[in-house]
């Protein structure tokens, strides 16, 4: 029997990205944004108010990139999300990461996060329901060892998930099965 819960965030697994940007002084900024997901093939949605100091440097620089947290980076990924950027501007330099500069768009990349997404700023939705930044993802990056073929292994990235009902971090990594393929076991119509 199901029970009444207090829990209204309560989709899991929610992605752990990192959002990284430049500021008006070239300075890295990066933040954790468990909101975040694909809109359509080639574009991503981020729930973000504008308050974040990373809202206010894609709106300036009109780019930023997504990374995907994994488990050897759990302490990072989440100094980036307790500590603000209008409050700490040194914040990056703190965490002990390493930057570069994106190939296409005018952000950087975080080297120790494995798979990267360059984004160009589409637009900002600030209606009541309105979805935050939009963007579009003009390349996409990955360390060779998170590769099988051309493809990312999930099992080798080890990304990490935010549980909204613990506040907790769990690896995502053992296949379960096959999309597009397993359900043809209870027939079709």
């Amino acid at each position: 029997m199901k029970r009444k819960i207090k829990t209204t965030e309560a989709i899991f697994p929610m992605p752990v990205l990192m959002i990284a940007t430049y500021g008006e002084d070239g300075t890295v900024d990066v933040m954790n944004a468990a909101w975040g997901m694909m809109l359509d093939r080639d574009k991503v949605v981020l729930n973000l108010t504008e308050s974040h100091k990373t809202v206010q440097n894609i709106k300036a620089r009109k780019a930023f990139t997504v990374s995907i947290a994994d488990a050897s980076h759990v302490k990072e990924a989440d100094y980036f999300g307790i500590v603000s950027g209008n409050h700490t501007p040194d914040k990056f330099a703190k965490s002990g990461l390493t930057a570069t500069k994106a190939e296409y768009v005018d952000a950087p990349i975080i080297q120790e996060f494995p798979i990267c997404m360059e984004c160009e700023f589409l637009e900002y939705q600030d209606a009541e329901y309105g979805c935050g930044v939009v963007g579009q993802i003009v390349n996409v990056s990955a360390e060779e060892s998170v590769l099988q073929g051309e493809n990312v292994d999930i099992e080798k990235l080890n990304a990490i998930a935010f549980d909204p009902y613990t506040h907790g971090y769990y690896s995502v990594n053992t296949r379960v099965g096959n999309a597009f393929q397993d359900g043809h076991e209870l027939g079709s119509k």
